[in-house]
């Protein structure tokens, strides 16, 4: 989740950014890639029910109206902490696709510099003072399938040391069939977005400080920590819970699509390009994190 809180850093820049999820204040518009797919807007409603299967036995997705109902701010900024909505209990959507998914179905990647349309689109989300030159990020595009069974196209922004591994990763789970709802470049409407508590979009870098803390980047602002599934996979520590409607995701023997297990298959590929898992932190569990920093 991100959250401008209008806190300076030593450095000059003027985001602090609470909680883990680099994305996960509401549901905002990206900024849109060259290949941006309409869409339309949800109806703010509140369903009690996910939506049935039809005749031509489409997969079951759920119908909340996702960034479209607004939490009441806590005095730390976040919103405040929610049950999960019914639908949500069991999240799936349809991946809304920002990039051109794989022509033939297989996966696919690509690593690339930080040109200056991805810097243009990335927005606030990088900003002066940041602990590492954009010569020193790549820009990663990989298959992923989505909770629709389809395959699509994510982006991430990550080290340029860390590429390669991150790519291998994808693709043991794109081969797996993993499902992953979203991925794309987290953005200055992020960063504004009013908290709703239900985003779920995996991302990696965004220049902010560790959370809970004012001063001392997270791996996040290095290009070497990633959020997965944050919706499946919360943050949580004393009362706070990340994205905030996510609480029923926190019972981890109710094992559901999309969540990360000890010593899955999840976990073991991130380890073995040398990335730790925050489901392991002790003093707090952060299920969505993986980090090349162990932090």
């Amino acid at each position: 989740m991100v959250r401008r809180l209008a806190v300076a850093t030593a450095a000059g820049a003027t985001l602090l950014l609470a909680g883990c999820s680099p994305t996960q204040v509401g549901k905002a518009t990206p900024t849109p890639a060259p290949t941006v797919a309409p869409t339309s807007s949800p109806t703010p409603t509140e369903p009690a029910e996910p939506s049935r299967p039809t005749a031509s036995g489409e997969p079951e997705y759920s119908n909340w109206p996702l960034g479209e109902i607004v939490l009441p701010l806590r005095p730390d900024g976040l919103g405040e902490i929610s049950a999960t909505p019914r639908p949500l209990r069991e999240r799936r959507y349809p991946t809304e696709d920002v990039l051109t998914p794989p022509s033939d179905g297989l996966f696919a990647s690509s690593i690339g510099p930080v040109t200056p349309e991805i810097r243009e689109r990335m927005g606030e989300t990088y900003a002066e003072g940041c602990p590492v030159d954009l010569a020193d990020l790549s820009y990663v595009q990989v298959a992923f399938r989505g909770f629709d069974d389809a395959a699509h196209t994510g982006e991430l922004v990550v080290a340029s040391s860390e590429a390669e591994g991150i790519v291998s990763v994808f693709r043991s789970l794109f081969r797996a069939d993993f499902p992953i709802e979203e991925m794309r470049l987290p953005t200055t409407a992020d960063l504004d977005a009013l908290p709703t508590g239900d985003g779920n979009n995996t991302a990696a870098f965004v220049c902010r400080p560790t959370t809970g803390q004012t001063s001392g980047f997270s791996a996040h602002a290095y290009g070497l920590a990633l959020d997965l599934n944050p919706f499946m996979n919360p943050y949580l520590k004393d009362d706070v819970v990340i994205p905030e409607r996510a609480s029923s995701y926190l019972d981890r023997d109710d094992v559901r699509p999309g969540m990360v297990e000890p010593d899955d298959l999840v976990v073991r590929e991130f380890a073995r390009i040398g990335w730790s898992w925050g489901g392991d932190f002790t003093t707090l569990k952060d299920y969505q994190h993986f980090s090349a920093l162990d932090r």
